[in-house]
């Protein structure tokens, strides 16, 4: 190993030093972490005393052994520096889904700001940058589950009333790890199969005519005969695992509900507290679309801007059949309309589902559009707890809060072994829902959002990548380029 002449220190490895020690202070002081403290005497000394060898692959004899520690080098330090970017400053995110449509579309690259709610500190720190759950190189899990850290927001701001919100998927907690069922809501897989497997050898119940606790116990019933199957049968559904907060997949979209406020919705209408909510600009709904000719012309459909999404099940290439359904816009409906000659008839779909929507467990007969009525719980808000509303609030209580639960055969509510008539939340919790109101996997199906899962809020979208079409053939939408999110209401 040859030996590198140390060098005296000039003035400007000081000053590096000593601004790099304010920079690294005023952060500390900032995310209020004490511990971090520890490091502010290291990159003293990598700047001005040099007591440790940082650069002692420098010192190697071995060219080649020198080019490569110097690539592990720059790609540690930039790793490290992505690391705290995205936790405390922003990250990007691409939108997956329709669920937005047509305010933020399938394609979208977004740049989502973490101190617009004030930057979550990390819960689950030993993880990987840029890898949320599974690293792109054999599929294996990107993060260690231990430690896990306490949730710290630094300089909390509240969500505002129909933000766009980028947020951890609440229903995330479990997962079946086969890639055809890691986005499905692993409760809902349990309630379907355990139903199934229960109507295979039982009449199907009559659950209007059940007491509360009947229906509890039915329900409970058909949740461990699907726990059992989906756990018997890993060649199926893969291992089942468990995500921290951090780590559990990042969703987008709407809020349309805040702490403390009563939510209904009423012919798909959102009240707040018994007043409308401001519908979205280019909220969407399911229509049967009804065409007077063979197909709806490529043209057409580009020009009204139905996307292939939107067409998912009803045909191949870039036209439309003669009925389908589609989610339209007030604008798009308006449009077809206006061409007789192309479109015999739209009429609205009625979204008639109960048995998927939140909670799972409640046998309330709501449906997508008319919901409710629910409250949003607040911090330090307290409710009256029953088996009628049990069903609502106890995956706030039991998950996201942390408390035992469990309901004795006589009945009675026990919150950490304790009988329980009321409950005091200790986070707020948020209500989301997607633009495209039939065509969302939101709140209405897997319920509340806390405080601990926000993520950030979208402030640009800085690309948009049209998949429907090839990158020189309208693949790039360049009317969306650098457009502010806050403006798309």
């Amino acid at each position: 190993m040859k030996k590198i002449e140390e060098k005296p220190r000039t003035w400007k490895d000081w000053a590096q030093g000593i601004i790099w020690c304010l920079l690294l202070v005023a952060f500390l002081l900032w995310i209020r972490s004490w511990w971090g403290f520890v490091a502010v005497p290291f990159v003293f000394d990598a700047f001005v005393t040099k007591k440790i060898k940082w650069g002692w692959w420098k010192e190697l004899e071995d060219p080649v052994a020198r080019g490569i520690m110097s690539w592990v080098d720059a790609i540690v330090f930039a790793l490290v520096a992505v690391y705290f970017v995205n936790i405390y400053f922003f990250q990007n995110y691409t939108i997956p889904s329709s669920s937005l449509e047509k305010s933020l579309l399938v394609g979208d690259y977004l740049y989502v700001s973490k101190t617009s709610y004030g930057p979550r500190g990390p819960m689950t720190p030993l993880s990987m940058p840029l890898c949320q759950h599974t690293l792109p190189i054999g599929g294996i899990q990107s993060y260690i589950t231990w430690p896990q850290w306490k949730y710290k927001r630094t300089s909390p701001k509240p969500v505002q009333l129909n933000d766009i919100v980028v947020f951890n998927y609440p229903s995330g907690d479990t997962v079946a790890l086969d890639l055809r069922y890691q986005a499905s809501d692993y409760s809902l897989l349990c309630y379907m199969y355990g139903r199934q497997i229960y109507q295979q050898n039982f009449d199907a119940p009559d659950l209007d005519s059940y007491t509360d606790l009947q229906r509890r116990q039915y329900y409970n019933q058909i949740y461990a005969l699907g726990t059992d199957y989906i756990k018997g049968n890993r060649g199926e559904f893969g291992e089942v695992t468990w995500r921290p907060v951090d780590r559990r997949e990042n969703y987008v979209k709407r809020c349309v509900g805040l702490p403390g406020q009563t939510l209904q919705i009423k012919d798909r209408i959102v009240y707040l507290d018994g007043k409308p909510n401001k519908e979205p600009d280019n909220v969407q709904y399911n229509y049967h679309v009804e065409l007077a000719d063979r197909m709806l012309p490529e043209e057409i459909v580009r020009e009204v801007g139905i996307s292939a999404d939107d067409l998912y099940g009803q045909g191949g290439g870039h036209g439309m059949y003669r009925d389908g359904i589609c989610p339209l816009t007030a604008k798009m409906k308006q449009a077809l309309e206006a061409r007789p000659d192309l479109v015999k008839s739209i009429t609205p779909v009625e979204q008639d589902e109960t048995d998927v929507l939140y909670p799972l467990n409640g046998h309330k007969g709501w449906t997508v559009d008319n919901y409710g009525p629910i409250w949003i719980p607040a911090k330090g808000a307290s409710i009256t707890l029953n088996l009628q509303n049990l069903p609502i609030y106890e995956r706030c209580i039991r998950v996201y809060e942390g408390n035992s639960l469990e309901v004795t055969p006589q009945g009675d509510i026990l919150i950490n072994g304790q009988k329980a008539t009321s409950y005091t939340f200790q986070m707020d919790y948020y209500w989301m829902q997607g633009d495209n109101r039939h065509n969302s996997a939101d709140s209405r199906y897997w319920g509340f959002v806390p405080e601990d899962h926000i993520v950030g809020k979208p402030i640009m979208i800085w690309m948009s990548r049209n998949k429907d079409y090839s990158l020189f053939s309208g693949g790039i939408r360049w009317n969306r380029l650098f457009r502010w999110v806050e403006n798309i209401n």
